[in-house]
């Protein structure tokens, strides 16, 4: 090795963008050494260290333990070396599928709040509506309960069995226009916005209103959507969709929560 294509410490940190006190901490405790030393003991290093210092930050944001990464280091071979990089491949992956399912959490509770915030509350509008993936809970037995919540605990208790992501919103599924007209606060089934569910809400156009209450209340929310359909030469179908854009998660007041009600529709032949 040519000893002019050397660098000092200061000027190894500064090409490779770290501080000097981290070398040195890195070449004490052998993670990292210098290429050579100078009878002054100074420490000089080669620039092609660069790819190695480089990716010694990159496992070191990882987290990943600096005793793991002087491993690496020991009696290097490809064959090694592949073995330690291909665990924290493998460590990698697993933490990107808890990441990217933490992400699609957030998504859609930030997506309803946002919704919720831009409503026109008063306002009854026809939508046109994009697929939307979830998961469909069973059925719902209400039996003679009163409230809805006695269903609700048993479908979150099934729901490690039924293969329900709670961590997303849940919302109230009703099969027909008739069942939600009947019984608003008693869903057919609960569903869950999990993305990776294979039941569709169909893509189209959706009569869609917006009411202020605790769940399973929508006052006279429902008559007025009829009224609006009948006004404007509109046809309800089912199945008809609860979801509570503003709830706990935003709101403290629970007489201030706001629910969605989307029901599909087509015009008057």
């Amino acid at each position: 090795m040519d000893n002019s294509d050397l660098l000092s410490i200061k000027e190894f940190a500064e090409f490779a963008g770290i501080k000097q006190s981290a070398l040195r901490y890195y070449d004490e405790i052998g993670v990292f050494s210098p290429a050579s030393r100078g009878e002054n003991n100074y420490r000089y290093y080669s620039p092609i260290q660069i790819t190695t210092i480089k990716l010694i930050n990159v496992l070191t944001e990882l987290g990943i333990p600096l005793s793991q990464i002087k491993e690496m280091g020991k009696g290097r071979t490809p064959k090694r070396a592949m073995e330690l990089l291909a665990q924290q491949e493998q460590n990698l992956d697993t933490q990107l599928l808890q990441l990217q399912a933490a992400y699609a959490v957030i998504h859609a509770f930030r997506s309803n709040i946002q919704n919720g915030l831009l409503a026109g509350e008063q306002e009854i509008t026809l939508q046109e509506m994009a697929q939307q993936p979830m998961v469909l809970g069973p059925e719902n037995d209400f039996g003679d309960d009163k409230y809805f919540f006695k269903t609700f605990i048993r479908f979150c208790n099934s729901a490690q069995y039924s293969r329900i992501n709670l961590n997303f919103p849940v919302g109230g599924y009703f099969s027909t226009l008739e069942s939600f007209l009947q019984s608003p606060s008693r869903p057919t089934n609960f569903y869950s916005q999990d993305p990776g569910g294979t039941f569709k809400k169909a893509a189209g156009k959706y009569l869609v209103g917006y009411t202020r209450g605790y769940y399973g209340q929508f006052g006279n929310l429902p008559e007025r959507m009829l009224a609006y359909a009948g006004e404007h030469n509109l046809v309800c179908h089912g199945p008809v969709y609860e979801i509570y854009l503003l709830d706990e998660i935003s709101i403290s007041d629970t007489d201030q929560y706001l629910s969605q009600i989307s029901i599909p529709v087509s015009r008057k032949r």
